[in-house]
């Protein structure tokens, strides 16, 4: 079943290739953590000193961003072999091995924070949205995410979210038309919105009207809209507009869904549930790195 308000391309780990794309992002990472001023490392470790290392999940969860790790990695010294030992969308459990290190010891170490802070920050999205796909199983709703991202993580955040098993809604402005009430505030109605929004949009492009009643679901659906979204309504009340709605326009809820509450939401019918959450509420998952072999201080 496909959602035209969705991305609905499957799920596939990233390649090196497409790693590389997000170079700039992780280059900005690392001076931010001026990686090649590490007083600690350069201080303690020797220049020609080995290390073989494992990247283990301190936690059970979804694994995603290993190949963003890897490439902090080899940004700090090319000389670092990485081995990614778990696919992006795997569940593993905890103390499992996702990577394997092999190279300069300084550059590992220097490397380090960095490499974890985008492994455990897209795992735990991964594992969080997992945790909301597996609260609705069985039930014909799709969980997806809403432009709650951080700035400029938006395509990584973004894909921890497929990761986990869940789908991405439209990815900026400019991918679909989505009027809100304050885009009414000027005194249009739904329908002249509706119309003035496919006047300028390109053709295909999809518009969807938040409601927040079921005078303005009606309304929407008499405009013509491609999709209405159910914008922080009482379950009876989002039961009835799905009713006014089916058929007519693809149905999406959101607002104020919780892991406690998604199954009801998605119980009244709706086609979509969408949730800032699974971006801005994500806890990290703990992500480290243990020494197989600790290196000799060598010179």
């Amino acid at each position: 079943m496909r959602h035209p308000v969705l991305d609905n391309a499957p799920f596939a780990p990233m390649t090196p290739a497409q790693a590389e794309e997000f170079t700039p992002l992780i280059r900005r990472a690392l001076a931010e953590d001026a990686v090649d001023k590490d007083v600690t490392t350069l201080a303690t470790i020797g220049e020609r000193a080995r290390v073989h290392a494992d990247v283990r999940l301190r936690s059970a969860g979804v694994v995603a961003g290993l190949q963003i790790g890897g490439l902090a990695m080899k940004l700090v010294d090319e000389r670092i072999v990485v081995e990614i030992l778990a696919n992006d969308g795997t569940r593993v459990d905890a103390r499992t091995a996702v990577m394997r290190l092999d190279g300069p010891a300084r550059g590992i170490l220097s490397a380090e924070r960095v490499a974890l802070n985008f492994i455990g920050r897209l795992s735990g999205i991964a594992t969080f949205t997992a945790r909301f796909v597996d609260a609705v199983r069985g039930l014909p709703v799709r969980i997806a995410d809403t432009r709650k991202t951080t700035p400029g993580m938006r395509a990584l955040e973004r894909y921890a979210v497929r990761a986990g098993g869940g789908f991405n809604h439209r990815f900026d402005l400019a991918s679909a038309v989505l009027i809100k009430d304050n885009h009414l505030a000027t005194g249009l109605t739904t329908g002249q919105a509706v119309l003035l929004a496919r006047s300028i949009a390109a053709a295909g492009t999809i518009i969807e009207v938040e409601c927040e009643d079921l005078a303005a679901v009606s309304q929407a659906v008499e405009a013509g809209a491609d999709a209405v979204l159910l914008d922080n309504m009482p379950l009876e009340q989002m039961g009835e507009a799905v009713r006014i709605a089916r058929g007519a326009a693809v149905i999406e809820a959101s607002g104020g869904v919780t892991l406690e509450n998604v199954r009801d939401v998605a119980a009244t019918g709706v086609e979509i549930i969408s949730t800032g959450a699974l971006t801005h509420d994500a806890p990290w998952l703990d992500v480290g790195v243990d020494f197989a072999e600790v290196p000799e201080r060598a010179r």
